[in-house]
């Protein structure tokens, strides 16, 4: 991908240049037409309405006569075609008027066509640059990663460029559309009357002379605006960034006075801007509405000298309607055109070329590095903390080995770094053979070198999918086949690729695998390797079951749930797990789920928000008479809280303690609490608040004693009715629970126990726990369950993961993609036993691989056969030999 033109119109040009020439064919074969609806009104008015064409006492008159008028060089003459219809005067009136009609229909249908087509190819054009902009971002170097902001270029991709796209259909056909249209007009009314043309003209020439030059300030000031709105992104960034400095510091109003100075500039800038343009579009009008003055003064005055007919001043007139509008876009037209090319090199400048690796094709079979020795020649490093440069003396070590940088330290770690290729060394070169790493194409890189940190980048997505996302290069199936033929066609159009996300991107037969369940079999060997194997089974545990009751594993699953039972009740365990029971109430389940006896199939009803305000569900409770006595639970559940949380502030522990409120609710509810009537129902905004504080309640955990066994019991007996209005038209269904079928809604922890485990007692979870993770080895059901936890969601950059969990995932990807040299930077620290797991790790699964490891402070580097010094003395190999 090569970097973007500098200017706008060459970069126009060199992509849309046959649709731009392809709409201005059809613009100039629309002339004739627009033409003839100038001089037709014309015609109107003197042939038909004054009888010109029956002067001499005809009756009729030909209509849609052609005849050729031969030039002289051609032996002149006229050549009759068709000889049209005669028509009376009256027919002649009508016949012109629906000829009228049609040109108009004809020259709509024209401006349909060429708006859409425009649309259509300012939007592809977008599309084209978005890509492009997405792709040299690709190539950004480690430097131009850490000048760059990332909120600053996110704005550009998405909104930026949005204007950008939208001006380049119009960038060609526009001008030549408009300018056409207006130079039609003003030829049309200078055939009728030269000086009533002059006037037009001049006025015309003023109107694109005056204007645009004072409109260059307002794009001077667009572009201050502009660049101020991206540091404001960039700021506000920063500080959302930079949040818990700011709370522990307390800084938030000093903050808020710089945000606040922001906008005073961008509000003052805009002021400006709609001074200026509002007095330029004032002009405009004024000097649009001069040229009438001037059509009727000149024109009535010549009409009256008999120099001009009553026909040809009416035609002027109505030109003269068509030609403003034209004039006063394509003035709009140029104002866009300087606005939009200067943000298109702003962002071109963004993206520019000293910011952008060297293009580089892409590698089928990138060459082997395996055997050859690894090269330092005069190597020198930047300090990571701000020192001056560090001198690593040239050293040379032989590959395929497991080699430790000493010391351990931020050096190391630059190294380490610049080795990955997530930074460049200030001079000196790193070679391996004879392949320079800092001109090693990167794709061959990347395919060779592989690296783990302790700040691994994951995205949104499951654990599965961040492991194995190293392993998606390219697409295995050769051509679009999971693309319509209008994909592919706009692919084309707009330089984007044909590759689809839904191909094959994985080789499964480069990993040594037969499938994606082989290939789990893997993942899950080296992630219990690397000590995730207790987190995964969490993880699969609170996940929903994804196994069907008749499938091998569900039944496994269901004889489990009746094994278990059996076994907690000769344990003496029994009253630990709370079962699911049509006839019982469930202490450990909220009142929703006991309502329901069941999940809703719909996930969005699990919110108790959503399902007190469906209205299947609240005519339940009507019928059952539990609607008003639940409100009043809500009603109280959130008079309790609001005393707990009394001058208790956001972030308290107290909210996660009782979660059934949250800060940013707290204040909604307080004002709903104070509007609450003396007597009588809630309005039904206020009972669909208080009626989700009920039915999230589960009262072990809030122990407000608001649950006594009568209320309890109603509920109980309300179950079959709820679930009879939930089975409604609006698809609310539930899944209840069964003990014979394995409830996909449910987790795979309630299906296996059928019941809540009772949190009341102490060290009752992990006793059951225990217990039941027995069980499920004796079922064969751990390796399943593990299984599902790959399909756990790690949140934004992995939020919702432990840093352990998080650096263990990313090094397990390194692993994954089968690199010649695996390069580790302060990994072993967040490894149960250290550098014993990571060498272990490391032989069972890259055995023929290389290790360059810098290690943490605490790390033992003499577990590794070679240690290369990396620090400002004169190089030393020293091997656990000597």
């Amino acid at each position: 991908m090569r970097a973007l033109e500098p200017r706008l119109f060459p970069y126009i040009w060199r992509y849309s240049k046959g649709e731009q020439l392809k709409i201005c064919a059809v613009v100039l074969a629309s002339l004739p037409f627009y033409f003839a609806s100038l001089d037709l009104p014309k015609r109107i008015v003197n042939d038909a309405i004054t009888g010109k064409a029956f002067t001499h006492g005809e009756a009729t008159t030909p209509f849609l006569e052609l005849t050729v008028q031969w030039p002289t060089i051609l032996g002149g003459g006229t050549s009759r075609l068709f000889e049209g219809f005669q028509l009376d005067r009256l027919e002649l009136l009508f016949g012109l008027s629906t000829l009228f009609l049609s040109l108009v229909l004809i020259n709509g249908a024209f401006k349909f066509w060429i708006n859409l087509q425009k649309g259509i190819l300012g939007e592809r054009m977008l599309r084209r640059l978005r890509f492009q902009l997405f792709s040299l971002m690709l190539r950004f170097t480690p430097e131009a990663q850490r000048e760059v902001k990332s909120s600053e270029t996110a704005t550009i991709i998405r909104d930026e460029v949005e204007p950008i796209g939208s001006f380049i259909g119009d960038a060609i056909v526009v001008p030549v559309f408009l300018g056409t249209q207006a130079a039609t007009a003003l030829a049309f009314i200078m055939m009728q009357n030269l000086w009533l043309g002059l006037a037009a003209g001049g006025m015309v020439g003023v109107q694109m002379t005056v204007i645009p030059r004072l409109r260059r300030e307002i794009i001077r000031l667009s572009r201050r605006r502009q660049i101020a709105s991206r540091n404001l992104a960039g700021r506000v960034a920063e500080v959302l960034d930079g949040l818990p400095a700011v709370l522990l510091n307390d800084t938030g109003r000093w903050e808020r006075a710089e945000i606040g100075d922001r906008l005073y500039s961008l509000y003052d800038l805009r002021l400006r801007i709609y001074r200026r343009k509002f007095a330029v579009k004032y002009l405009n009008n004024l000097l649009a509405q001069v040229t009438p003055f001037l059509f009727y003064a000149i024109g009535g005055y010549f009409a009256l000298k008999g120099e001009l007919d009553i026909g040809q001043l009416v035609a002027v007139l109505a030109a003269y309607r068509d030609l403003p509008p034209p004039l006063k876009e394509l003035i709009d037209w140029d104002q866009q055109r300087l606005d939009v090319e200067v943000k298109y090199e702003t962002v071109a400048a963004h993206f520019g070329p000293q910011r952008l690796r060297p293009a580089e094709p892409e590698t089928d079979a990138p060459p082997p590095l395996l055997g050859s020795p690894l090269r330092i020649e005069g190597l020198t490093l930047r300090d990571p903390q701000g020192g001056p440069p560090v001198e690593i003396g040239d050293a040379e070590v032989p590959l395929p080995n497991r080699i430790a940088l000493v010391p351990s330290g931020t050096v190391a770690q630059e190294f380490a770094r610049v080795l990955a290729g997530l930074q460049t060394a200030l001079s000196g070169v790193i070679r391996i053979g004879d392949h320079d790493l800092s001109t090693l194409p990167r794709p061959v890189h990347a395919r060779r070198i592989a690296y783990a940190g302790v700040e691994p980048v994951l995205f949104p997505g499951t654990v599965r999918d961040n492991i194995l996302y190293g392993l998606k290069v390219r697409p295995l199936r050769q051509g679009c086949l999971d693309l319509s033929k209008m994909q592919i066609n706009e692919a084309v159009k707009t330089g984007n690729p044909c590759d689809s996300i839904d191909d094959p991107w994985i080789d499964y037969q480069r990993l040594g695998v037969r499938d994606a369940e082989e290939l789990d079999e893997r993942l899950l060997d080296l992630l219990i390797q690397l000590g995730l194997g207790d987190d995964l089974y969490r993880f699969g545990l609170s996940a929903l079951s994804s196994v069907g009751h008749d499938t091998p594993v569900g039944q496994r699953m269901i004889a489990a749930r009746e094994y278990l039972r059996a076994h907690f009740a000769e344990k003496g365990l029994a009253d630990l797990v709370i079962p699911f029971s049509r006839g019982r109430y469930n202490e450990q389940a909220t009142v929703a789920e006991n309502l329901l006896f069941g999940v809703p199939r719909d996930p969005s009803l699990t919110d108790p928000q959503r399902l007190a305000g469906t209205a299947l569900f609240r005519e339940a409770l009507e019928k059952v008479q539990l609607l008003e006595e639940l409100d009043r639970m809500g009603v109280a559940i959130a008079s309790n809280l609001k005393d707990i949380f009394a001058d208790v502030p956001p972030g308290h522990p107290l909210f996660r303690r009782f979660s059934l409120i949250t800060p940013d609710a707290l204040p909604d509810y307080l004002q709903r609490l104070a509007r609450l009537p003396a007597e009588g129902r809630l309005s039904e905004a206020d009972s669909v608040a208080f009626l989700a504080l009920a039915l999230a309640y589960v009262e072990p955990r809030m122990r407000f004693g608001l649950l006594n066994p009568g209320l309890a019991a109603r509920i109980v007996g309300a179950r079959a009715v709820v679930q009879g209005f939930m089975h409604g038209k609006d698809g609310c269904d539930v899944e209840p629970y069964d003990p014979n079928r394995i409830n996909p809604r449910s987790t795979v922890l309630d299906n296996l126990l059928f019941g809540r485990i009772d949190t009341a007692r102490m060290h009752g979870e992990a006793l059951i726990q225990r217990e039941a993770r027995a069980v499920f080895r004796q079922f064969d059901l751990e390796r399943p369950i593990q299984r599902r936890g790959l399909e756990k969601e790690v949140g934004n950059r992995g939020q919702l993961l432990a840093e352990r969990v998080r650096v263990r995932i990313g090094l397990a990807r390194a692993i994954m993609r089968d690199p010649e040299i695996l390069i580790i930077d302060r990994v072993d620290e967040h490894l149960d036993r250290g550098v014993d797991t990571l060498l272990d790790v490391a032989d069972a699964t890259l055995p023929r691989a290389s290790l360059v490891a810098s290690l943490s402070a605490e790390a033992d580097p003499m577990r590794f056969p070679v240690r290369l010094p990396v620090q400002s003395t004169n190089a030393r190999l020293r091997t656990a030999a000597e």
